[in-house]
């Protein structure tokens, strides 16, 4: 079985939907006529030294399509073709390169282009051809970039700290053009411009530790290139080393610090040890200044810090000496009685935001793992997702509450509200939205290969009953949530950054992405991604949107998806930090964050209702179904999306927004309701926010009720449009409220509810809940719930445990009744293997640590202290929390991606996007990442590849479960 956390959170089956009258006239092109063959190659290279890979694109500049074409071009040097090449039939005799167009892809439209590659050797120089034929025709009119070869440092050199690492790269332009400059680069940290050959920087100043550099080359057209990187080392040189980096010492204890140095030196060295910033409650009260000999450089002595009797937080103690590197220690403050698992969560702490294990880009944003070949939700591991940002939210909360410092729970909110909360320049047009015709209407339809579906102008949409509220409450017709996905690193290209659209593969910085747009069988493996903000300069003629939606015409226009479960789960943390700060005399310190946690909760509220304002209940047929007034469309649960989106241009005039009648029980959170409703530092600002969460927590702890099974475990959920088309479900089909049972609801490749995690995710709230309330019946639902899942784990004689990984269900729930909740006899559940996951094993010892808090539960309190012992002991990295999972599901890396026949595209990069395409086809990056062998050998037919993967949720899963345990029983 694959491993659990392969399931598709977040975004399921949200659709691209146009407004009414969007569609701008596009002029249909006129017939194609016999015409002379007229071509343009645009090469490139990724050159290494020895070696280089050529891509190529040939583009049809006429007027008719190219059927069947081969490209011919020759070297000057001594290039050898190495391997196959892709993307087409690649040979070479002499110095004469041919490439014929591949069986799968034979014909180039008009205006179309393909792509292909290889790799080579050479020696010497390369020198990048000049004279292109396609059918023995000369291409002229698509301009080359410059070759760009990055000649100085050599990758892997290494150099001491304060040496000057000198740089230095050629260039050559293409076609008549002239180099303008030359640009070198630490990763995205621009060091020097030179404009003059030979191009050269000689770099002072790097900071000891790894270092990537590389060049970019200008020509007179603007056209660019960069080399390919170099990866170096700048050594630290003498340095004086202390150990731990971190430390934790309580109120009137002592820690200790060992002092050495990297090198023996040639005389006696002394290093002085203060504190240079922070907590003044502590202090050096040994070891202040030691002396190391030549003799004894290497023998480690001790610094000791004392912690005063009433100070929190952290402080920076650094260690110095003459000509030496200095060494930095945060050392944190405890309360008394602190105790070990809050100890704990400081230590995982500090792995998370050490930079040398890889968790956070440059701008701070939370990758979804350090590794980044992972495939699972998003489809690579440096993206990250509102996911993400929720739980970096919950991280600070906790250090905040263990250490004062609210400094950084309040950054973690300006990071998302920068980079995850589109600005007014990525959503220009909502001013134009009319709330009575919130979208058009477009079918779910049941595979990817029934897309794109039909807009159908002749259903009725409701009235959305929240816009002109928010809009008077905030004084903006923005939205204030989070778009879901975001390619951190623009591994795509797209160069969707916060206020930029389309900006390109050469853009830096994250860039906001969509995958998931075609109904509930659409697996991750089956997606093509897309910009959030869609100007056609990717994809097709018309970008990507006729690939989900089939229209007359096409406009361009920008979109976004909220995740609720992850706004939740922000408004959760906040009223965490907004308690315990309180509980400190610090409340203060985060009432602006807060309050715009309250505001988020208010647009959360886009997830109560249908999809496109319908009335709830017994909703059948898309045009019989009564178009919903007021809050009658509104089910008052978190569904699986909101979305909203509008034209690209501001003169265009039009925007739309959808809910989602779609509710996953995993997805609830009972607890961020009470929040809004109960603290008055959350409290929505508009008129009738409050209200709509008391609703929602009433109903969110009953839809939780009618879906527990007969075992204990929590089902599926439930849809007022059933299929997605607002279709008849069976007969006899249970009701919530009128809305239908469904199994998995949203997605089916897995399906939804078999993954065991979205048990301790959607119960751990619960149970936070009851913890902060006492409310009875979400008591009622933990007990049996706690009482299954505890007979379903089991604790090893060595400390290890297993949980449940996969379920399995049969039967149905009863039909709602408040008054008189059915037993469910009818609704089973089935475990149906095991896992020691660590994630899944976080969110489990945190829910067992609230439930038994308040109820008393000895087993409950046992076993959560069990998972924690046996991760800790067990599963410990120096990256973390880690076990190996074996990946069988990465076969599915060479799975057909449906695209309609006739459709031609490219991803930023070049890749085709065809009838042919597949999951690696249009994600040929994969092909150059350091794990990819792994996975090649096993595409191959070798075994199965094995990783260990550090997902930046698992990890705060587990630190702050360590958290919660101190917190609740020191």
């Amino acid at each position: 079985m694959p491993p659990p956390t392969t399931r598709l959170p977040a975004l399921g089956a949200a659709l691209v939907l146009l407004a009414a009258g969007l569609a701008t006239a596009v002029a249909a092109p006129a017939p194609a006529s016999a015409a002379t063959l007229q071509c343009g190659v645009d090469y490139s290279v990724n050159d290494w030294g020895s070696g280089f890979t050529a891509n190529v694109k040939v583009t049809n500049l006429g007027t008719a399509p190219v059927n069947g074409w081969t490209l011919g071009y020759a070297y000057t040097g001594n290039q050898t073709l190495s391997g196959t090449g892709w993307n087409g039939t690649w040979s070479q005799s002499g110095k004469t390169v041919t490439v014929t167009a591949p069986a799968w892809a034979t014909t180039i439209p008009a205006g179309g282009n393909a792509t292909a590659g290889a790799n080579f050797a050479y020696s010497g120089t390369n020198t990048a051809p000049t004279a292109f034929t396609v059918n023995g025709t000369p291409c002229t009119g698509a301009h080359q970039p410059p070759i760009t070869t990055l000649t100085s440092p050599a990758p892997g050199a290494s150099y001491q700290a304060g040496a000057a690492v000198p740089l230095a790269a050629t260039a050559t332009a293409s076609d008549g053009a002239t180099i303008g400059k030359v640009e070198f680069y630490d990763d995205t940290i621009l060091l020097a411009t030179d404009t003059t050959a030979p191009y050269s920087f000689s770099w002072t100043g790097a900071a000891s530790g790894s270092h990537s550099v590389h060049a970019k080359a200008y020509d007179s057209t603007g056209a660019s290139s960069e080399s390919a990187p170099a990866g170096i080392t700048v050594a630290a040189g003498p340095s004086v080393s202390a150990t731990p980096a971190s430390l934790s010492v309580t109120q009137g204890g002592t820690g200790s610090i060992a002092v050495k140095l990297s090198a023996q030196p040639s005389a006696d060295v002394t290093v002085t040890t203060a504190r240079t910033s922070g907590n003044t409650g502590l202090s050096v009260s040994g070891g202040a200044s030691l002396t190391f000999t030549p003799a004894t450089w290497a023998t480690a002595q001790t610094v000791t810090v004392a912690a005063d009797a009433a100070s929190t937080g952290s402080a920076t103690f650094t260690a110095t000496a003459g000509g030496h590197t200095a060494a930095t220690v945060t050392v944190t403050e405890l309360a008394a009685g602190t105790g070990v698992y809050n100890d704990r969560f400081l230590q995982l702490y500090a792995k998370l935001k050490d930079p040398a294990n890889g968790y956070f880009s440059p701008e701070g944003i939370p990758y979804h793992s350090v590794e980044t070949l992972l495939v699972e939700a998003p489809d690579h591991g440096h993206q990250t997702t509102s996911e993400a940002y929720s739980y970096l939210l919950w991280l600070e909360a906790q250090y905040g509450r263990i250490s004062k410092d609210w400094s950084k729970f309040n950054a973690a909110w300006t990071l998302m509200e920068t980079y995850m909360i589109p600005t007014h320049a990525d959503q220009p047009t909502n001013g134009s939205y009319n709330a009575s015709k919130p979208a058009t209407y477009a079918p779910e339809m049941p595979l990817p290969s029934d897309y794109p579906a039909p807009l159908n102008t002749s259903v009725t949409a409701g009235q959305d009953p929240l816009a002109a509220e928010l809009a008077g409450a905030y004084g903006t017709s923005d939205i204030y949530g989070m778009h879901w996905l975001q390619d951190v690193d623009n591994v795509y290209g797209y160069g969707n950054a916060p206020g930029k659209c389309e900006a390109g593969p050469g853009d830096t910085g994250p860039s906001y992405i969509n995958t998931y747009q075609r109904g509930a069988q659409e697996s991750v493996w089956e997606t093509v991604p897309q910009p959030t903000c869609d100007r056609f300069a990717y994809g097709g003629r018309n970008g990507y949107l006729d690939l989900f939606v089939k229209d007359s015409s096409y406009a361009k226009q920008w979109k976004f998806t909220d995740a609720p479960d992850a706004d939740a789960r922000a408004v959760q943390a906040a009223y965490w930090a907004d308690t315990w700060a309180k509980a400190q005399g610090n409340g203060g310190q985060v009432a602006a964050t807060v309050a715009k946690a309250g505001k988020m909760g208010d647009y959360l509220r886009y997830s109560f209702f249908d999809k496109y304002f319908k009335k709830i209940g017994n909703c059948v047929g898309a045009a019989t179904c009564p178009a919903g007034t007021g809050k009658d469309s509104s089910h008052y649960l978190l569904s699986w999306y909101y979305a909203w989106g509008g034209a690209y241009d501001t003169s265009a005039g039009w925007a739309w927004r959808i809910g989602d009648g779609a509710a996953h029980g995993g997805y609830q959170n009972p607890m961020a309701a009470y929040a809004l409703v109960n603290d008055p530092a959350l409290a929505p600002k508009s008129a009738t926010g409050k209200a709509d969460w008391a609703t929602s927590l009433t109903r969110q702890v009953e839809f939780v009720q009618w879906l527990q099974s007969s075992e204990g475990a929590i089902a599926g959920g439930a849809t007022n449009s059933w299929e997605g088309s607002y279709a008849t479900p069976p007969a006899g089909t249970p009701t919530f409220y009128g809305m239908y049972y469904d199994e998995a609801p949203v997605y089916h490749d897995p399906p939804s509810n078999q993954w065991f995690g979205f048990q301790t995710w959607g119960l751990e709230r619960v149970a936070e809940y009851y913890y902060a309330s006492g409310d009875a019946k979400a008591k009622a639902v933990l007990d049996k719930w706690v009482t299954w899942a505890l007979g379903k784990t089991t604790f090893n004689a060595d400390g290890t445990y297993r949980i449940p990984s996969t379920l399995s269900w049969s039967g149905k729930p009863d039909t709602w009744n408040a008054a008189a909740p059915g037993a469910n006899t009818g609704l089973h559940v089935s475990v149906v293997d095991y896992t020691n996951d660590v994630g899944v094993a976080g969110s489990y010892a945190k829910l067992l640590s609230y439930y038994a808090a308040k109820s008393g539960n000895a087993a409950a309190k046992s076993a959560a202290q069990k998972l924690l012992d046996g991760m800790w002991s067990h599963h410990q990295d120096a990256k973390g929390i880690s076990v190996p999972e074996t990946r069988t599901d990465y076969s599915r890396f060479k799975d057909a991606v449906s695209v309609p026949s006739g459709w031609t595209g490219t991803m930023p990069n070049g890749d085709p996007v065809n009838a042919n395409s597949t999951f690696l086809s249009i994600r040929s990056f994969y092909r150059n990442d350091p794990d990819f062998a792994k996975v090649q050998a096993y595409l191959d037919g070798g075994p199965a590849p094995v990783f260990s993967y550090h997902r930046f949720w698992a990890q705060a899963d587990v630190a702050t479960a360590m958290a919660t345990y101190g917190e609740l029983f020191g």
